[in-house]
């Protein structure tokens, strides 16, 4: 979607400004008229829209989200107000929260106290138990889905994109759905799910909000493994973590393996906190100190100068979505030619969105391997992604190659710190032809993340493709840990 193509109203919603943007669609503030309130207005692009209604597929969970949390009235929920269709896409306009996702705050080491976090839980349990009450299971609980807001020291759950609805159809209840980290076994093992998969992600959260990690990492296979037969270090004899003793009882009982060892209701986990902490619960004592962490990005401009702000201004996020200035003119070093071709490329994934992207990309990149590295994070499918990345292949032609930090021979290249952690297209090394001594390298490397399984992972990878950069994007997406997926993309990016 360029500029010039926003609209300026959708529905009765009139659109004040842009808060986000994302290979789906574009996030949004807008104003009601008829009730003269703020609004968000989550949109879907009209390609995504059609055909598929499988349960993953992205027009099927921007429509589940809808319903999942329309049907659901709770100060702790973020509110869905209206769905509807206009200028070629589907929105759906809802409650606008200033603030930012718990995802952040834990991302800028912010450390919660002992009486913080049951504070936090309080409010998360609180509305986990509304939802539950109305048949709702979110199934996707994560610090990413928690909005802390900027006032009144209340927090807030959003995005029901696959939650599970007692008594419809909307999802399959054996379709293996969530974020790995946070899945529960019988969301591995496509075994029946009720409301204590959210149990068991709320005991992943009280987890990171203790350790400042999760239970358990490494690539989706040994996630797996690990929460299918592991049980979690225990929080308080983790080195450096300090947590007091009580807590653990409560983490092995949340994180059990089998549902019916686990709370029975989210009321039930929130008593178990009170009962641990020996009084009645704060619940919005953690705002002082979320107020000495480190500011958010500058804040979303009107629409009349368009300016891509962080998602987390309205509590609703999108794949991709970074800061930075739309409308800002083409840096001079890059031959309009090229950006051509680069737009051209990238619109077979992200549709019209790409003139947008391409020239935020430009204005971050010095050379054109790292602009089809940066470009690739927007493309949020793997398989997508793969096409992305060998489409960039053959305009590129493996020359001036770049790697996770710099030119090939440059002193940033000799390490991960240039590599943006969280995406496998970060620092992807683009061009140059795949073949068996790149493949028994990568091997090797791969071997020090993830073990043995590595040999299946790299036969894998190289399925129906000769391109290098294909090739070590699926590598990457094996490795879970954003770190750990940086340094491999730094070490692979080095091969010759």
């Amino acid at each position: 979607m360029s500029d010039k193509k926003h609209p300026t109203q959708l529905g009765k919603y009139r659109i004040t400004e842009i808060l986000g943007e994302g290979a789906m669609g574009v996030v949004y503030k807008g104003f009601d008229p008829d009730i003269q309130r703020t609004v968000a207005l989550k949109t879907i692009r009209t390609q995504l829209d059609a055909d598929d209604d499988s349960p993953g597929a992205p027009a099927s969970r921007f429509r589940n989200e809808a319903q999942a949390a329309g049907r659901l009235h709770h100060p702790g929920i973020v509110a869905v107000y209206d769905f509807g269709r206009a200028e070629n896409v589907a929105y759906i306009a809802m409650e606008f929260v200033e603030g930012r996702s718990l995802a952040s705050y834990l991302g800028a080491k912010v450390r919660f106290t002992d009486t913080d976090i049951p504070g936090i839980m309080s409010q998360l349990l609180d509305a986990l138990h509304h939802a539950h009450e109305k048949g709702v299971w979110h199934r996707d609980i994560k610090p990413a889905n928690i909005i802390m807001t900027t006032a009144g020291g209340r927090l807030k759950v959003a995005d029901f994109g696959i939650a599970r609805i007692e008594s419809t159809s909307l999802t399959q209840t054996h379709y293996m759905v969530g974020t790995p980290s946070h899945m529960a076994p019988e969301q591995f093992l496509g075994k029946p799910m009720d409301r204590r998969v959210d149990i068991y992600g709320a005991g992943v959260v009280l987890y990171q909000l203790l350790t400042g990690r999760a239970p358990f990492a490494g690539t989706t296979e040994a996630l797996m493994y690990k929460v299918v037969n592991d049980m979690p270090q225990p929080p308080s004899t983790i080195e450096g973590v300090e947590r007091p003793g009580w807590f653990d009882a409560i983490i092995a009982r949340a994180l059990a393996k089998r549902p019916e060892d686990r709370y029975a209701t989210a009321e039930e986990f929130k008593q178990a906190l009170t009962d641990g902490i020996g009084q009645n619960i704060d619940d919005t004592g953690w705002e002082k100190t979320v107020m000495l962490a480190p500011a958010r990005a500058r804040p979303a401009q009107p629409l009349a100068t368009p300016t891509v702000a962080p998602p987390s201004l309205s509590g609703t996020s999108l794949p991709g979505s970074t800061a930075g200035t739309a409308s800002a003119p083409t840096p001079s070093h890059w031959d309009k030619a090229q950006l051509t071709q680069a737009e051209l490329t990238l619109a077979k994934h992200v549709g019209p969105l790409a003139s947008v992207l391409v020239r935020r990309a430009a204005r971050e990149c010095q050379d054109i391997n790292e602009l089809y590295s940066k470009l690739a994070e927007q493309v949020t499918d793997p398989r997508a992604r793969d096409a992305f990345l060998g489409q960039a292949s053959l305009v590129t032609g493996g020359h001036h190659h770049r790697t996770a930090g710099g030119t090939a021979g440059s002193p940033s290249s000799g390490g991960s710190k240039g590599a943006t952690a969280g995406s496998a297209g970060s620092g992807t090394f683009i061009g140059g032809p795949l073949n068996e001594v790149v493949m028994d390298k990568a091997q090797v490397l791969l071997a020090k993340q993830v073990g043995p399984i590595a040999k299946v992972l790299i036969k894998r990878a190289a399925a129906g493709t000769d391109s290098r950069a294909v090739f070590f994007n699926r590598l990457a997406e094996a490795v879970n840990d954003p770190a750990a997926r940086a340094k491999l993309l730094a070490e692979l990016g080095r091969l010759s």
